[in-house]
């Protein structure tokens, strides 16, 4: 338990590359997810995409704020207005979880990806990962591929 003396464990950092747009947040993430579908892929520019599943409540901007883009219906991207870079996930229908895009931290090595999510949309030479769970499509739409 975190006092006014003691506000807990540090923040975990992040932002865009040009530095107008940064982010903090406290939170234990939900899910750590290597994502191949074809809107990642598009929006990122890259296979497959990293993405870090948190509470909404425990990310905090701390400078600027991304812009937003409503990528596919029920869906809200945000992106740093200057720079380009992809920041966050939202199905607006969850507003208690956002996604952050995993190498926008400044430090992404803490947070290896855990699952993968989308493989049927994996491009063929982006060989899957070993001994971790891959879901045809979203985790929440049946069993893993493997089990």
């Amino acid at each position: 338990m975190s006092t006014a003396a003691d506000p807990g464990p540090a923040p975990v950092t992040g932002g865009c590359f040009c530095g107008r747009v940064r982010y903090e947040f406290r939170a234990a993430p939900l899910a750590q997810s290597l994502c191949h579908c074809r809107s990642c892929r598009r929006a990122c520019g890259a296979s497959p995409v990293a993405w870090l599943v948190l509470p909404t409540a425990g990310l905090r901007f701390v400078a600027g704020r991304p812009s937003r883009h409503r990528s596919s219906p029920g869906v809200e991207r945000g992106f740093c207005r200057a720079c380009g870079t992809p920041l966050t996930y939202r199905v607006l229908a969850d507003p208690d979880t956002i996604d952050l895009t995993l190498c926008s931290l400044d430090e992404p090595a803490r947070f290896a990806p855990t699952r993968e999510v989308w493989v049927e949309h994996r491009l063929p030479w982006a060989a899957p990962a070993a001994g971790r769970p891959r879901f045809a499509r979203g985790s929440a739409d049946g069993p893993p591929l493997d089990g």
